[in-house]
Parts: C-alpha cells; structure tokens; sequence
C-alpha cells in the first residue's frame, strides 16, 4: 500500500483553530518536522484541508 510523507512548511500561528488541531493530529509539530501515513482518504482530507501549510509527498515502497 502506498504512503505519504506529510512536512509542516509554515508555522500554525495566526490558523483558525481547527486547522491547528488537525496539523497537530497529522501528528506535526514545529516548522520542518514530518510524519508517515498510510494514503487513505481521511489523511489525504486532512491533508487538503490544510494544504496552505503543508507539504506532501507520495512515498512508492
């Protein structure tokens, strides 16, 4: 099954409340830090709904 590689590339500060909850269930942190998940649609909606903050890279194994 295929992964993606979600990376926080811009700060949660001044972002309405919900879209810091869902960076942080993303499992993010700080600026730079990244976490594997498996591509399914909820971490891909997840992913779309903070799309201004993210990067996302597909991952081929």
């Amino acid at each position: 099954m295929a992964k993606i590689k979600v990376t926080l590339i811009k700060s949660t500060i001044g972002a309405i409340p919900k879209h810091r909850k869902t960076v942080e269930a993303l499992g993010l942190r700080k600026i730079n830090s990244s976490n594997i998940h498996q591509d399914n649609d909820a971490i891909r909606g997840m992913a779309r709904q903070v799309s201004h903050l993210l990067k996302v890279e597909e991952i081929n194994e």
